[in-house]
C-alpha cells in the first residue's frame, strides 16, 4: 500500500510538473529565436495601391489554409502540437469523423508530439516510478515507449473514438478576451464542457470518458503489479489534468506570442478586410 501511495503521489507531481513545463516553455528566451518563422500569422499588411490589390487577393486564402486565426499557430514554440485551437467567434464547419481522426493523428504523430512523452519519461525515470523498467538507456527506453503509447492512446480515445460516437466537436475554442482568472477558469472548464457537432453545448464525454478509457487500456502493457484500480484512477486524473493545463496554455498562447515574441496580431482583434 505504501508503494502504491508513493506512485500515486509521483503521478500527481508529473501533472504539476507538466503544467510548470508548459509555462516555462512560454517564457524561456532560448526558445524564442528558433521560432521566429513558425506558422505565425503575419502582421497586418501595409496599404496597397489598386494595381497591386488584385495580385495579392489570393494571399488570405493561402494563409488560412495553413494557419489558425487570431494568433494561434499549429505548433507552440515549434515543440507542442496546437492543431485543435480556434476562437469562440470563429464560424467553422462541423467536424466530420474524418476530421476527428486526422486531428488525433496530427496530435499523435507530428514531430512535435514527442516532446511531452520525452519529458514525462525523463521524470518517471529520475524518480524510478517503475523499478521493473530498470536503469540506463534500456530502462529509459522502456519509460519512453510507455509514455508515447499512453499519449497516443489518450489522443485517439479523447479526440476520435468517443467524440465520433457522441458527436462532439473536439476543437478547443479559446475565449481570447477578459481577465486572467476568467480566461483560465474557462480553459480548465473545457475538460468537462464542450461543443457538439451541431454547435450546442454538452458534457465533455470525449475528454472524461476517453481519458478514463485510455487509463484502462494502459493496464494491457504496464507491469502486472501496477494494474490496480488505484493506479488506473490516478492515471485517469493525470490524463485530464495534463489536458486542462494544455488548454490554459493554449488560451494564453496568442498573448504570449504577441507580447513576448512580438509575433502575430494583437489578441482580440480582427484582421482588416482586404
Amino acid at each position: 500500500m505504501q508503494q502504491s501511495s508513493e506512485r500515486c503521489a509521483q503521478r500527481r507531481r508529473i501533472t504539476l510538473g507538466a503544467s510548470v513545463l508548459l509555462f516555462a516553455l512560454a517564457v524561456t528566451p532560448s526558445g524564442y529565436a528558433s521560432m521566429q518563422n513558425d506558422d505565425v500569422l503575419p502582421d497586418a499588411p501595409a496599404p496597397q495601391s489598386s494595381s497591386s490589390t488584385s495580385q495579392s487577393s489570393s494571399a488570405p486564402a493561402q494563409v488560412s489554409s495553413t494557419q489558425h486565426s487570431n494568433g494561434q499557430t499549429k505548433r507552440i514554440l515549434g515543440i507542442l502540437p496546437n492543431f485543435r485551437a480556434a476562437t469562440t467567434d470563429e464560424k467553422l464547419p462541423p467536424q466530420t469523423v474524418k476530421d476527428k481522426f486526422v486531428t488525433a493523428s496530427e496530435d499523435s504523430f507530428d514531430y512535435s508530439s514527442i516532446v511531452l512523452p520525452v519529458v514525462v519519461a525523463a521524470y518517471s525515470y529520475g524518480t524510478t516510478k517503475y523499478p521493473e523498467f530498470g536503469k540506463g538507456g534500456v530502462g529509459y527506453g522502456r519509460y519512453l515507449w510507455h509514455s508515447v503509447v499512453d499519449q497516443t492512446s489518450e489522443n485517439y480515445m479523447v479526440e476520435f473514438v468517443v467524440p465520433a460516437i457522441t458527436h462532439e466537436d473536439t476543437r478547443f475554442y479559446t475565449m481570447g478576451h477578459g481577465g486572467f482568472i476568467k480566461r483560465a477558469g474557462y480553459a480548465v472548464s473545457r475538460v468537462v464542457v464542450t461543443r457538439t457537432d451541431s454547435d450546442g453545448r454538452s458534457f465533455n464525454y470525449g475528454e472524461v470518458v476517453g481519458a478514463g478509457a485510455a487509463a484502462g487500456i494502459s493496464n494491457l502493457y504496464y507491469p502486472s503489479r501496477e494494474r490496480t484500480v488505484s493506479n488506473t484512477m490516478d492515471q485517469w486524473g493525470v490524463n485530464v489534468g495534463i489536458d486542462a493545463a494544455t488548454f490554459v496554455f493554449k488560451e494564453f498562447w496568442p498573448d504570449i506570442s504577441y507580447h513576448l515574441l512580438h509575433q502575430g496580431q494583437r489578441p482580440g482583434t480582427t484582421p482588416p478586410a482586404n
